[in-house]
């Protein structure tokens, strides 16, 4: 695929795509998410590629803040209320064109962006309407390894290793 090949950066959703979807939120408002860590070490392989990494979510977390930067991944934009705006901003600062970027979600707030760039994704457990938008449909579902599914596939393009 040298669609895939021509991808210099991947943004991703959060809740469903990093996660199964569910928080936890305990009576005294603190929020905790799961992440997969194979998830983690599929991020730190794109970006020793060169591959650019984003992360663009409707909502505010510590969590998710907190292991962002333990991936080092160098575009976060939390509580986002326009994801193909915030999408354009980093396609400005890192001069890479919409059509050289892949975007990874699961939800009907995600369709914009996805229609936005070069590659759009839905990972297993997104919803039907997303699922049927997108060029690739992965095989796991979000928090259970989507996300590293993604990373190997953009790198396998490549002929990397990941």
């Amino acid at each position: 695929m040298n669609r895939l090949a021509a991808i210099r950066l991947v943004a991703f959703d959060v809740d469903g795509v990093f996660t199964d979807g569910r928080f936890y939120l305990s009576d005294d408002g603190i929020e905790s998410k799961a992440f997969h860590t194979q998830d983690g070490y599929g991020i730190r392989q794109l970006v020793r590629a060169g591959i650019a990494v984003a992360v663009i979510s409707g909502r505010q977390s510590g969590a998710v803040a907190r292991r962002m930067a333990e991936l080092d991944v160098p575009f976060v934009e939390l509580g986002c209320k326009d994801k193909v705006a915030a999408l354009d901003e980093i396609i400005a600062a890192t001069g890479i064109s919409a059509a050289d970027c892949a975007y990874v979600g699961d939800d009907i707030p995600d369709l914009p962006v996805l229609r936005h760039v070069g590659f759009s994704v839905a990972v297993a457990n997104a919803v039907t309407a997303v699922q049927a938008e997108c060029d690739y449909v992965t095989r796991r579902a979000g928090g259970d390894g989507a996300v590293r599914e993604v990373c190997e596939l953009l790198l396998a393009a490549r002929d990397q290793p990941a």
